[in-house]
């Protein structure tokens, strides 16, 4: 389908107004290296929320979360679509431990700086030594008590796709002991392409799963319900209702 004139002029005031301020906001990270980790989180917080709010004003494109997102000890397991919700994770999350493709941590400068951070390298050639020091690494991070998230496909799918889960995904839950909270994602339609479309984004959490599962039972879960927003699903068209905030529950909220 070709792009409206609109799409097209919102995505390229998008692409210079946030890649453009990315420079300063990287340099302003490095600087901030200097004044210590907690500047240096800020920086990275202030760039993600920046993202955020271009994406709100100049693509329109909202975010609607459906359920309770963790904000301590737990593992997510989420749907990637897009580079959206890549972005997105710490504004979505209290400044996540992410588990991400090593090959991402070799670039000079984003990888140190995706490091300190909290993101946590995947060696998928290395077998169980690369599992060993993942989890000692993750164990850190977890006497902090913050979110660990990890797509658990191991890479963007397109929307409507359903890759079976990595083995290291079932590895990891077993060994951090930690409750797994599966996450569905729709951004792929709007967000995935070129000339991007305005729209919702919904970001649906699902039912929290306690640890100790057999490994068949937590994959079949998480399986499912990260998927969940693939079937009936219509980017933008999200219902209504579903966005109200329920008296006495709160189960929606719109961002």
């Amino acid at each position: 389908m070709a792009a409206r004139p609109a799409e097209v002029l919102r995505s390229l005031a998008f692409y210079v107004a946030f890649y453009g301020a990315t420079i300063p906001y990287v340099l302003a990270a490095l600087f901030a290296l200097l004044l210590g980790r907690r500047a240096f989180l800020a920086a990275v917080d202030g760039w993600t929320s920046y993202h955020r709010f271009c994406a709100s004003r100049l693509l329109c494109i909202k975010v609607a979360v459906r359920g309770e997102l963790p904000r301590e000890g737990a593992l997510v397991a989420m749907k990637h679509e897009s580079f959206f919700e890549a972005l997105d994770l710490p504004v979505l999350f209290a400044r996540p431990v992410i588990f991400a493709k090593a090959e991402l941590l070799r670039i000079p400068l984003w990888g140190r700086a995706a490091r300190i951070y909290g993101v946590i390298p995947v060696e998928r050639a290395q077998g169980a030594r690369a599992l060993r020091a993942m989890i000692s690494e993750a164990k850190v991070h977890a006497e902090d008590g913050r979110v660990f998230v990890i797509f658990p496909e191991g890479t963007r799918v397109s929307h409507g796709e359903q890759r079976p889960l990595q083995s290291g995904f079932a590895a990891l839950y077993k060994l951090l002991g930690l409750p797994v909270v599966p996450v569905a994602v729709d951004s792929g339609p709007l967000y995935h392409r070129w000339w991007k479309r305005k729209g919702t984004i919904t970001v649906c959490a699902g039912e929290p799963i306690p640890p100790g599962l057999p490994r068949p039972e937590i994959e079949a879960r998480v399986h499912q319900a990260i998927n969940a927003l693939n079937v009936g699903s219509d980017s933008g068209r999200l219902d209504r209702h579903a966005l109200q905030v329920e008296q006495g529950g709160s189960v929606a909220r719109q961002e």
